[in-house]
């Protein structure tokens, strides 16, 4: 096996592997071969907080390259999470871990969410971020979301 094959493979078990559905996409620019860029909504269920659903849209790119699965997606994604049932956060949360990614390149780019937890507030801050910064000046792309516990 190569070393570029044996690269690939660690990625691909090292994916992570968070409950997720996907809720449905709509095309936005049409491509002549392969399928069409596209934004996905994704719905992904807190592994640690029973109760949390997020949903993140994200954008995906089509053409040749990502039918194949080799583009990289731009950095381009808002994030929404939300009670879905009675949530308590239990006693060992930690208070910041990445909680679910979404690869958005073949090898080296990928987009998580991290959970924080403002224990004064007794608040969940969701943040959505990119693993590699396309952007001028080095941010990252990021989006933010919060669930209240409060009254659970």
């Amino acid at each position: 096996m190569t070393k570029t094959a044996l690269a690939l493979a660690a990625c691909l078990i090292a994916l992570p592997a968070w409950a997720q559905m996907r809720i449905g996409s709509v095309d936005t620019t049409f491509r002549v071969l392969g399928r069409n860029d596209r934004i996905a909504v994704d719905r992904y269920d807190d592994p640690d907080v029973p109760g949390i659903s997020c949903y993140l849209s994200h954008a995906e790119t089509g053409g040749v390259k990502g039918s194949l699965g080799v583009a990289a997606d731009p950095s381009r994604f808002s994030l929404a999470c939300q009670n879905s049932g009675h949530a308590a956060a239990p006693a060992s949360l930690p208070a910041n871990a990445v909680v679910f990614g979404v690869r958005s390149s073949l090898l080296f780019k990928e987009l998580r969410v991290s959970r924080l937890f403002d224990r004064d507030r007794n608040v969940l801050v969701y943040l959505a971020w990119s693993t590699r910064s396309l952007t001028p000046g080095g941010s990252p792309a990021n989006a933010i979301s919060t669930v209240s516990l409060s009254g659970n």
